[in-house]
């Protein structure tokens, strides 16, 4: 058989434990932080950063996928490039993606249907060094079982074309929609506090980001609030902190929170 191609960690080690029990321990530690609603998200919108700085929130959604274990089996995320100028949304040509854990692989149809739309196409460079996806990993691996993964690095692009690519990915109930995102950037705790919360109103009513000062994240957000019109979704908060209620000083914080998006019941 040919061997896979692979795209290796590039923030283990810094953004998370890069031993893979170590990194366990972590992870079990945050998500036996959690008390979680008995809640079946569709779609959530969970932080980036540092597990010491983001963790204990993006801990609050994850927690939720543990009853789902054996349901989910496709992942559809999206996150935003920080290294690479990019248009449109970028797509990954090798086989998985490598953390402490293990290798997560990728779903080949998923992609390729999405690479039927104009604003889809490969671009590795995009992902090589990118870790707005890649943080979210370790946690999926902790909470699901056997799952595949098509994951979307956005660049530059309407968050209609990020709703598109939802849209056509959705599925029923093995597919999880997840989008990376962190809120505010340097300012001070007040000042984060005020913004966040203006932020979170607007997820919460469905109402489009309209600055990245809001979000970096802003565009696959909007792109999940258009597909969740589309969808009939939900939006439920569940934790808004900032790096000053975790490991950070007060002066210059960044903004954090988790979201979980839920099918309207019908009836």
């Amino acid at each position: 058989m040919p061997s896979l191609s692979i795209r290796p960690p590039a923030v283990a080690g810094m953004f998370y434990p890069g031993d893979a029990g170590k990194l366990g321990q972590t992870l079990a530690a945050l998500l036996g932080a959690v008390k979680p609603p008995a809640v079946k998200p569709k779609a959530l919108i969970v932080p980036h950063a540092g597990y010491v700085y983001s963790g204990p929130v993006a801990a609050s959604a994850y927690a939720l996928l543990a009853p789902l274990h054996d349901a989910i089996r496709r992942v559809v995320l999206f996150g935003p490039t920080h290294r690479v100028a990019l248009r449109g949304l970028a797509v990954p040509t090798v086989d998985a993606f490598a953390t402490p854990f293990g290798n997560v692989r990728l779903d080949k149809e998923a992609i390729a249907a999405a690479l039927q739309l104009p604003q889809v196409r490969f671009g590795d460079d995009a992902h090589a060094q990118e870790h707005s996806l890649e943080v979210q990993l370790p946690f999926l691996q902790a909470v699901l079982g056997d799952f595949k993964l098509a994951p979307f690095a956005v660049g530059e692009a309407s968050g209609e074309a990020v709703a598109e690519v939802m849209a056509a990915l959705c599925g029923g109930a093995e597919t999880l929609i997840l989008v990376s995102s962190d809120l505010s950037h340097y300012q001070n705790y007040a000042a984060a506090q005020q913004t966040d919360r203006r932020t979170a109103d607007d997820i919460l009513h469905l109402r489009p980001l309209t600055s990245y000062d809001q979000a970096c994240g802003a565009v696959p957000i909007n792109g999940l609030l258009a597909a969740a019109q589309r969808l009939r979704l939900n939006p439920q908060l569940l934790d808004l902190r900032n790096s000053g209620d975790t490991a950070g000083d007060k002066s210059r914080v960044v903004g954090y929170a988790a979201f979980a998006f839920t099918e309207t019941a019908h009836g």
